[in-house]
């Protein structure tokens, strides 16, 4: 027997229909729909979506938020409610996104200061060099320490991220304080075990160096947690909006300044003091000490405070693009979710079962939601792996960054060539905490600027899948017609600004005049924090930032390859030119060098790597197949 009256006709469900449409959000719909729209749910999203039909009107559609059944005194009902309701619903709506703007920006704030404590990495040229005084390692074991370090920040980061699109930022916040504190610690007592202090003393025995590169990789993955959940959180809050290139370069900005404070902390307060009383270098232990507290602490906080808002609205609206595009019609989720039955009638007036089956289809709409955010992630990766274009564009980064990092690694060696042993360190006016800082600086600078930069000038993308109707109209002409310059171009200028200073380096400009070396160094620092900046901006408005963690991380992999290469380019150089050295006097066991030829061969060859990856973006832009050719408006 009916709850209902017997004369109020059960509207039947409606059918998936076998072609595409175009829809439109109806969720907030709470009565009837009149011709010629009426309500179902999307197949793809699970939403509430409107589509041409014949209801008739006052006629109730099945929708996410509507009862299946209608009363034939429903109109009179809702006549009498609707002005309450849609004020009710108004108002939650307002307090609703006032709090969820509330979370965006706390968790934007954690995103920043996790950033500006993350990059303690980037001050290894602080004390690099004194692992070859103090713990007499030779430059190629000095090279291994930081390969090993930046294998272990590069070559994770497309599993992290991975994991960081499916649990969220606040888990591998909490890996990367108990990584930080794990590594920094056994790398200060590693450093304390065998280190000479300013008397010369040492011990007898120190632990090996296989115990610091262990450290060191343990570093290496705290740095990519802590960096990729930061950096997700803004990618993924803030992509959508108008200014993403501005939030998007905040925290990798931060995540350059933080080179700055650390090094100065370290140079002018955790420092040793010489025989005379004057100021020394930093304090190795002291300084690895204060790393390993002030990053487990900055790590816990990220674990309460990073947050994903609206990652389902994000989830949705993807789902629903891809669908505009025509890429789910072969889709094994999309034949499953079409042929799904989205709710039944039953006749039942029992309160326990209605409660019941309410708490089934919650739990239902639930798993739903996780299995089509699993889905949607898994294809987004299919996509990006199978598109060409990302292989020219990763591999130009490969060329690009490898220079780099290898430059910022071995900054504190390089200086120490440029005056010859008899006159000293002291006379050399410049050290490596300057220049740390100095790169530090203009990296953090180039970040934000171009950043805000791209936000200007470059072409506004509409959608964000390379196969998407909205990105390819994106491209075409408006009017009128905005002046505009692409994010490429901006990505190729900083690419050649890198190569500029290591041409200024090989050609011997800077020896015997340290003064200089901040030319370089300016140089080389604005333009790899420019494209650390850019790169991951590029890859949001290419394919879209739901998988933000996963397409970044594996484009990151690649420095670590191209640093590796250099790195030990780098290293064999400088050791072949120490046993060959020019002077006389043999001193430090052939295990330091000094003069131009330590340090030219490779840096001409950098600089020629980096032209090389810019002709690889340019091709992925503008060559066959490229994004140029697509209608993307990069």
């Amino acid at each position: 027997m009916s709850c209902y009256d017997e004369e109020a006709p059960a509207p039947a469900l409606i059918q998936q229909p076998q072609q595409q449409q175009h829809y439109l959000d109806c969720n907030i719909l709470t009565y009837p729909y009149t011709p010629p729209y009426s309500c179902r749910n999307n197949p793809y999203t699970g939403r509430a979506i409107s589509e041409t039909a014949t209801a008739q009107p006052n006629q109730i559609m099945p929708s996410s938020q509507t009862p299946l059944l209608a009363r034939h005194d429903t109109s009179s009902l809702r006549s009498s409610n609707s002005s309450t309701s849609l004020s009710s619903l108004a108002q939650n709506h307002k307090s609703s996104s006032k709090q969820r703007e509330i979370q965006r920006y706390v968790a934007f704030s954690s995103a920043i200061i996790s950033c500006l404590c993350a990059g303690s990495i980037t001050t290894y040229s602080l004390y690099g060099h004194l692992f070859q005084e103090r713990l007499r390692y030779t430059q190629v074991q000095v090279n291994i320490v930081i390969i090993a370090a930046e294998m272990a920040l590069y070559l994770p980061v497309s599993l992290l991220g991975y994991l960081c699109d499916r649990i969220g930022p606040a888990p591998l916040s909490l890996m990367s304080s108990v990584l930080f504190g794990i590594g920094y610690l056994l790398a200060a007592f590693t450093y304390r075990s065998g280190a000479k202090d300013v008397m010369g003393y040492t011990q007898e025995r120190g632990w090996p160096l296989w115990v610091m590169v262990v450290a060191f990789v343990i570093i290496g993955l705290g740095t990519t947690c802590m960096y990729l959940s930061a950096v997700t959180t803004c990618a993924k809050n803030f992509g959508k909006g108008k200014y993403r290139g501005l939030a998007l370069a905040c925290p990798i900005a931060a995540f350059g300044l933080s080179g700055v404070w650390q090094s100065q902390l370290g140079s002018r307060v955790l420092y040793e003091r010489r025989l005379d009383g004057k100021r020394g270098d930093v304090d190795v232990f002291k300084y690895f000490v204060f790393l390993a507290v002030a990053l487990v602490a900055v790590g816990l906080l990220g674990t309460f405070l990073l947050k994903i808002v609206d990652e389902d609205e994000l989830i949705d609206e993807a789902v629903d693009e891809l669908e505009r595009s025509g890429l789910l019609e072969d889709s094994e989720f999309f034949r499953r979710t079409a042929e799904r039955n989205y709710g039944s009638i039953e006749d039942s007036c029992d309160d326990d079962a209605t409660e019941a089956r309410r708490i089934l289809d919650a739990k239902a709409i639930e798993d739903e939601e996780a299995r089509k955010k699993t889905w949607l992630l898994n294809e987004e990766t299919r996509m990006f792996l199978k598109d060409r274009t990302m292989w020219y564009f990763a591999a130009g980064f490969f060329f690009v960054s490898g220079p780099g990092e290898t430059f910022l690694t071995n900054l504190g060696t390089i200086i120490g060539t440029l005056y010859p042993p008899p006159s000293g360190t002291t006379a050399i006016p410049t050290s490596a905490a300057t220049h740390v800082s100095i790169v530090a600086i203009t990296s953090t600078v180039a970040r934000i600027i171009f950043g805000t930069l791209t936000d200007v000038f470059a072409p506004a993308s509409v959608g964000q899948h390379y196969g998407s109707i909205s990105n390819s109209l994106s491209s075409l002409p408006t009017t009128p017609r905005r002046f505009t310059i692409s994010r490429v171009a901006f990505l190729v200028l900083t690419g050649l600004l890198l190569s500029l200073g290591q041409v200024v380096l090989a050609s011997g400009a800077v020896q015997n005049h340290a003064e200089r070396f901040w030319l370089v160094s300016s140089l080389i620092g604005i333009g790899y924090g420019a494209i650390f900046s850019l790169t991951p901006l590029i890859i949001t408005v290419v394919w879209g930032v739901e998988n933000f963690g996963t397409n970044w991380g594996i484009v990151a992999m690649f420095p670590a390859f191209g640093a590796t290469v250099w790195g030990l380019v780098y290293s064999h150089v400088y050791q072949w030119a120490a046993k060959h050295r020019p002077y006389s006097e043999e001193r430090e066991e052939d295990i330091l060098c000094y003069g131009k030829s330590c340090y030219a061969g490779s840096f001409w060859a950098m600089a020629v790597s980096v032209w090389i990856g810019c002709a690889l973006w340019v091709w992925a832009w503008k060559g066959r197949g490229g994004w140029s050719k697509r209608g993307i408006a990069v």
